[in-house]
């Protein structure tokens, strides 16, 4: 029980690898917040959860509107007193859009979901962290994030400023008990792809360039246990920094 009563907040919980990360923590010992847009898909994660005795609250939020992330927050603290640990899972795709057909409003709005979202949950649990000098976050970023064209334009400077903020955020409150991590994971058979849905033909030629060089594709699980080891103290000397989940795909 490696969690054992710390409290979680896992955002785009609902599926994919927030999913299982919601319930191996459980299984872990946390108490888990399942936050996500989709309500009831949310809450058919809790319903497991505690089908197999574990602890979870579903708690709707979309992570590009700051009310949503306040409430997010405040009812986890209001229900389980505190938040040990942060993982910003909630992301979605740019329709592999190049930079030369790009346009303000999906660039913001991959932005807004991507990045603004980690940036602001963040804000709101370091308060709680640097009180009781303690705590943990997780960022999901994306192998789009270490290379330059795994997606498209938007897509991947957002997941290339969620591996800064990550780095800025380890090492600034490294002094206070605060590790802040990454990992970045290749292709893994999650409903992400649901948020592509005209995909640009130009953009997703180049960004499917080097799709035949990935060895597997890899299940939510596998990346779960990443997110396990980072969350506990296991990995109590690991901070600032980008663990890489992709069988291999990036060290070619």
């Amino acid at each position: 029980m490696r969690l054992s009563g710390k409290v979680a907040v896992i955002t785009g919980a609902a599926s994919g690898m927030g999913k299982a990360i919601a319930e191996l923590y459980a299984s872990e010992g946390a108490k888990v917040v399942v936050s996500d847009l989709r309500i009831d898909a949310a809450q058919t994660v809790v319903t497991d959860i505690e089908s197999k005795g574990g602890t979870a609250i579903a708690i709707a939020a979309n992570v590009a509107k700051e009310d949503d992330v306040q409430n997010l927050i405040d009812t986890t603290v209001k229900t389980f007193g505190t938040v040990d640990i942060l993982v910003n899972n909630a992301g979605i795709m740019d329709n592999f859009v190049p930079a030369a057909d790009l346009t303000d409003e999906l660039w913001e709005r991959i932005f807004a979901i991507n990045t603004t979202g980690p940036m602001r949950t963040t804000r709101k649990v370091l308060p709680l962290f640097t009180e009781k000098k303690s705590g943990v976050i997780v960022n999901i970023a994306s192998a789009g994030g270490l290379q330059g064209s795994r997606a498209g334009a938007a897509y991947t400077a957002s997941k290339h400023a969620v591996v800064g903020f990550t780095k800025n955020v380890g090492f600034q409150y490294a002094t206070q008990g605060i590790r802040c991590n990454a990992i970045a994971p290749g292709g893994v058979n999650t409903n992400i792809g649901t948020s592509i849905t005209e995909p640009n033909p130009f953009g997703m030629e180049r960004a499917m360039a080097g799709i035949s060089l990935n060895p597997r594709a890899g299940e939510p699980e596998e990346i779960a246990k990443v997110a396990l080891f980072l969350a506990s103290d296991d990995a109590s000397f690991v901070n600032g920094t980008v663990v890489t989940a992709d069988a291999g795909w990036t060290a070619y």
